[in-house]
């Protein structure tokens, strides 16, 4: 069981639809919130991709971040700094699509049952750490194939992807990861004091 169907025990058609729309506004908002660390600026993006999965599952976080891309290649600013589709066709394009595979990846293990922290805490850095394999070949291949001069954005090697898209964003995407363990953690902790 995963904690929206905890919470919300009727999965009617028009729930999982609100469910899906809240979802997707929540993953806008939290792009648009830019945390000071060193050595780049951490967005709560992926912090609010690996909640969805944890809390929706699989299925339903899926269909949501479907939707968020969908509302972004429609022309809403729902992407980091307030872009939409065009960050498709920029070095971002490849993690935006991988946030489907995040979402799945934290929603089958909800499905599974991971509840705990460590267990919680591991998926999430391991669909953190999976987001750069669609981000880099994004940036090395696709992007050349669509004839776009990747040296711009420093995509022309492996070290260069290294040095841009991977190692700056390390720290962040473990602080995420673990942040997204505690809120889990947590709300299946108040779901059981609440029930006692």
């Amino acid at each position: 069981m995963t904690l929206s169907k905890a919470l919300v025990r009727s999965q009617s058609l028009p729930v999982q639809a609100a469910l899906v729309a809240s979802g997707s506004l929540f993953i806008a908002l939290a792009a648009q919130v830019s945390v000071p660390m060193i050595p780049v600026p951490m967005t709560l993006q992926t912090l609010a991709v690996l909640l969805v999965g944890f809390a929706f599952g699989a299925r339903l976080g899926v269909a949501t971040l479907i939707a968020y891309l969908a509302e972004g290649a429609m022309g809403l600013p729902v992407f980091a700094n307030a872009h939409n589709g065009v960050a498709f066709m920029g070095p971002t394009g490849g993690f935006l699509v991988g946030f489907v595979g995040v979402a799945a990846i934290a929603g089958i293990a909800a499905d599974r049952g991971v509840k705990s922290f460590l267990g919680t805490a591991l998926v999430a850095i391991l669909a953190s750490a999976l987001l750069y394999v669609p981000g880099v070949l994004w940036a090395m291949s696709l992007a050349k194939v669509a004839g776009i001069d990747t040296a711009k954005w420093g995509a022309d090697n492996f070290g260069m992807i290294w040095q841009y898209y991977m190692q700056p964003f390390l720290i962040g995407d473990v602080v995420k990861a673990l942040l997204a363990a505690l809120i889990v953690t947590g709300g299946w902790a108040a779901l059981s004091r609440r029930k006692a």
